[in-house]
């Protein structure tokens, strides 16, 4: 394991882990909303590692990247984009695989949406959100997150800590081992309140991006996902016809930890065939678990 310190936008100083090869093809995971790099340890301590260069990264406010409390840090769509941008330039990373998780699907929108596709070689959205609206509250965005978003950008500290235990606990469809959930706590606790609520005072539409995407694309999708609801898998893959599905059944918001084995085989596959020029993933790999 490498650790690097990224200069991202605005000068900010970004975390950013790497295990693997570094001469081996790149994937890079980007987490979610008030997640850190922590979350992806099912896939970096996996046999991913043989045969990729795998990257993770803090994002801007959260983990041991630096966390600025004024919302103008968190706001600006080109800081995002100018976020990924500086890892991939930074660190050489050669045409990744993006996979990003939940909030990180707006993350990369921000991304494709300044600086196009050139340095991407494919896109493997996870439980990933694309609309940020009143309009998509209840209808894509679900009570796994509603619920909960009060209490969690709540200077209260009571108030804060029984909402993220719920709101971890309302990720999966299955309990998590003890150790895992306990860990998941510790490290959603770490991000303070004022930076959660800064990443939702956004309005994001990110349709004139996906309609026009040119590259690979991998929807990944639990299927009793109450945080970012299936409906919002429906739409991406509404407006990006030539992406592939992966529906995980009895699932909720993180296939990549209720069922690390099938993802980490989808997202081996996906990625090789992405950096091996082939135009989509073969569709047999994903097929039977299609809804």
């Amino acid at each position: 394991m490498k650790v690097h310190h990224v200069t991202g936008g605005g000068g900010l100083r970004l975390h950013v882990r790497e295990w693997g090869n570094e001469d081996a093809p790149s994937i890079f995971f980007i987490h979610g909303w008030s997640q850190n790099h922590l979350c992806w340890k099912n896939q970096y301590e996996s046999t991913l590692a043989d045969d990729f260069r795998l990257v993770a990264l803090d994002l801007r406010g959260h983990g041991m990247s630096d966390a600025p409390l004024e919302a103008e840090h968190y706001t600006e769509p080109q800081l995002w984009a100018d976020d990924i941008a500086a890892v991939i330039d930074q660190l050489d990373l050669r045409s990744p695989v993006l996979v990003g998780w939940s909030y990180a699907g707006f993350i990369i929108c921000d991304y494709l949406r300044a600086y196009g596709i050139a340095h991407v070689a494919a896109i493997n959205f996870v439980g990933g959100a694309i609309t940020l609206n009143k309009a998509a509250f209840g209808t894509m965005i679900g009570s796994g997150f509603l619920d909960h978003v009060i209490g969690a950008t709540s200077d209260d500290l009571p108030s804060n800590i029984e909402a993220i235990r719920n709101f971890v606990r309302g990720c999966t469809y299955s309990q998590l081992p003890s150790e895992v959930f306990e860990m998941a706590i510790c490290w959603n606790m770490a991000v303070p309140a004022k930076i959660r609520a800064a990443l939702l005072a956004r309005e994001i539409d990110s349709d004139e991006v996906l309609t026009t995407l040119a590259v690979p694309v991998l929807m990944t999708q639990g299927q009793e996902d109450t945080v970012v609801l299936p409906a919002m898998g429906r739409r991406l893959l509404a407006l990006c016809p030539g992406a592939t599905a992966s529906w995980y059944s009895a699932t909720g918001h993180a296939p990549f930890l209720e069922n690390p084995i099938r993802f980490n085989n989808e997202l081996y596959h996906f990625a090789r065939d992405a950096h091996s020029g082939v135009a989509a993933p073969a569709r047999a790999y994903f097929s039977r678990h299609e809804k």
